[in-house]
């Protein structure tokens, strides 16, 4: 095959790596994980395993930041992410020394996750989205910006149950977690504006790769 894999890099077990791929030495990719052709990873990117990581995407490459100095930094991907064409997630700086992603999360096309960056588990960032460095999105739902808007707890509690129905169930459909919600969590404001959301939406919902 016509791709560059460092003898130093660690893949785990039935990593498959298409054409035209680069791989660098201290990278760990864990089991399973398929990466695409034209895809490059660069030093210090820590995959864990049952990825998809798709064509033209940029792993760990050095940060966008003047205070950057080539200090040793990490990129750590969790496991069952998917990484869209295009996308590119920089190593952290010496402010904290790695940017995350969390597991289950997607990265759509030509998302762009700059240094220092924490991305919980179970999100989605649409086409595009550019985070600048240090941005912080927790699981399922960026409750740190809910606080900020003055949400309640209560509130930000309900709105991650509902989201958790949504998201983070693979055995429901969207019909059946919509139901879910209708039936175990109380009726209010909040909820009803998340299920007329959804149901009116006409072009649903992503809700991830298997």
């Amino acid at each position: 095959m016509n791709n560059f894999i460092h003898p130093e890099a660690q893949l785990g077990t039935n990593v498959k790596v298409e054409h035209f791929s680069s791989i660098y030495e201290n990278v760990i990719i864990g089991d399973n994980t398929w990466i695409g052709p034209n895809v490059s990873i660069f030093p210090g990117s820590r995959i864990g395993k049952d990825c998809k990581i798709f064509p033209g995407a940029v792993i760990g490459a050095i940060p966008q930041d003047l205070k950057f100095h080539g200090e040793t930094s990490l990129v750590e991907i969790g496991d069952r992410v998917v990484i869209r064409e295009c996308a590119t997630v920089n190593r952290g700086t010496e402010a904290s020394g790695t940017t995350k992603v969390g597991n289950d999360t997607m990265l759509m096309a030509y998302v762009h996750v700059a240094h220092d960056c924490i991305i919980g588990e179970h999100c989605i960032l649409a086409n595009s989205t550019n985070l600048a460095g240090h941005v912080t999105i927790e699981d399922y739902i960026n409750s740190v910006g809910l606080k900020r808007h003055n949400f309640t707890a209560e509130e930000i509690h309900m709105i991650q149950d509902a989201y958790r129905f949504i998201f983070g169930n693979k055995g429901l459909n969207t019909s059946q977690a919509l139901q879910k919600i209708t039936e175990e969590i109380p009726p209010s404001a909040l909820r009803d504006y998340i299920l007329n959301f959804i149901k009116t939406s006409d072009r649903g919902i992503i809700k991830g790769i298997d």
